[in-house]
C-alpha cells in the first residue's frame, strides 16, 4: 500500500511538470483527485488493510493528497501569473491613463431638479397630467375666448379629433382641482408645444413650470413673497425682482416677472422670466361646473398661478447663447455640466 502510494505521487508530479493550459489542469485534477481517480482507488484498498497496517497508510494517503493538491495549485498560480504577465507585455507603465468621461446631468434636469426643491420647501407638491389634451382643460377652463391666437391652429398643434398638444402646463392645475378639494398648493412642470420659429430664443416644444395655490385669504402678497423667494434662491439671494402689469386670460390681476441680469462685462438689464396673477374667479367658476359642486366657489376661495421656462432659466443660469443647444445632443456642449 505504501508503496503504491509513493508511486501515485511520483507520476502525478511528473505528470504535472509539462501542463499549460487550465483544461489539462482540470484533466489531471480529475485523474488524481476526482471520485474516481488513482488517490480515491487507493483510499479505497485500505479496507483490506490490517488494524496495524492502517495508520502508516493513513499518514501516508493524506502527505500524498497534501503533496498532489499543493503542486496543483503552485502550477495553477503560475500559469495564472504568466497569463497576467503576458496580457500586459508591452504596456508603458509611465504613460498616462486614459481618461474614463463623466456623465452628467441636462441642464434642463438641473434645473427642474433645484426648482423642485425649491418649491417644496415652501410646501408645494408635484402634479403631473397628459401632453395630449382637450379644449376645455387647455383652453375653455382656462378662460380663454375662442377667438383668441392661442386657439388657432397657426399657433397650436391639433389632431384630426380635435384633441391637441398642449400649449401650457395649465391644463394640469385644471385637473388638479377637478380631482381634489382645497386647499390646493402644486406645480406641475413638463412639455408644453407651441407653433413657434424655431430660433435662437424660440422652440416647437419646450419644457414649462407652472404653479397654483388655492386656499381661503391667499393674496398678490403671498404671490409676490413666493416667487421672490424662488427666484432669489434659484439665481442668488442679491437678485433683483420686477413685476410688471400684464394680462392673461386666466389671471385677474396678470404680472409679467422680470429678473436683473448682470452678465460679466456688460450692463446690467431686465430679462423676462415668468408670467403669474391671482387666479380669475371665472376659472374657479368653471371648475366648479365641471365638479357639479361649489368646492371652489371664487367667494369663498381665491389663489394665485405664475408659469415660467425651464430653457430659459438653464439660459440665464449657465449662459447659453442659443436654446437650440440644448436639444442638439452634443456632447461637447453637453460635457461641460458634468
Amino acid at each position: 500500500m505504501l508503496e503504491e502510494l509513493a508511486t501515485i505521487e511520483a507520476d502525478a508530479l511528473i505528470a504535472l511538470t509539462p501542463l499549460e493550459d487550465e483544461a489539462s489542469l482540470e484533466a489531471f485534477r480529475i485523474e488524481y483527485l476526482g471520485k474516481k481517480g488513482r488517490l480515491t482507488a487507493a483510499a479505497a484498498g485500505m479496507r483490506h488493510l490490517s488494524k496495524e497496517e492502517k495508520p502508516a497508510a493513513g499518514q501516508k494517503l493524506n502527505e500524498v493528497r497534501t503533496a498532489i493538491t499543493s503542486a496543483l495549485d503552485a502550477k495553477a498560480s503560475a500559469l495564472q501569473a504568466a497569463a497576467d504577465a503576458a496580457a500586459v507585455a508591452g504596456i508603458d507603465v509611465t504613460l498616462p491613463g486614459t481618461p474614463i468621461p463623466t456623465g452628467a446631468l441636462h441642464p434642463i434636469s438641473q434645473v427642474l431638479d433645484r426648482s423642485i426643491a425649491i418649491f417644496r420647501r415652501l410646501g408645494f407638491a408635484l402634479a403631473t397630467g397628459p401632453e395630449i389634451e382637450d379644449e376645455f382643460h387647455c383652453f375653455d377652463a382656462l378662460n380663454t375666448p375662442e377667438d383668441h391666437p392661442a386657439r388657432n391652429e397657426k399657433d397650436t398643434f391639433y389632431f384630426g379629433d380635435g384633441r391637441l398638444l398642449r400649449t401650457h402646463t395649465s391644463s394640469v392645475q385644471v385637473r388638479t382641482m377637478e380631482d381634489q378639494a382645497p386647499p390646493v398648493r402644486i406645480i406641475a412642470p413638463g412639455a408644453a408645444y407651441r407653433r413657434d420659429e424655431i430660433d435662437a430664443t424660440h422652440l416647437s416644444q419646450f419644457n414649462q413650470l407652472e404653479g397654483l395655490f388655492i386656499g381661503e385669504d391667499v393674496s398678490l402678497a403671498d404671490l409676490k413673497g413666493t416667487l421672490e423667494y424662488f427666484f432669489r434662491a434659484m439665481f442668488g439671494e442679491d437678485t433683483e425682482v420686477r413685476f410688471r402689469p400684464h394680462f392673461f386670460p386666466f389671471t385677474e390681476p396678470s404680472l409679467e416677472i422680470d429678473i436683473k441680469l448682470h452678465a460679466a462685462g456688460k450692463t446690467a438689464k431686465w430679462i423676462e422670466i415668468a408670467g403669474c396673477g391671482m387666479v380669475d374667479p371665472a376659472v374657479l367658476e368653471q371648475v366648479c361646473q365641471s365638479r357639479g359642486d361649489r368646492l371652489y366657489d371664487p367667494e369663498k376661495f381665491t389663489g394665485f398661478a405664475f408659469g415660467m421656462g425651464l430653457e430659459r432659466i438653464a439660459m440665464i443660469i449657465y449662459g447659453i447663447p442659443d436654446i437650440r443647444h440644448l436639444i442638439e445632443n452634443d456632447t461637447r456642449f453637453l460635457s461641460q455640466f458634468s
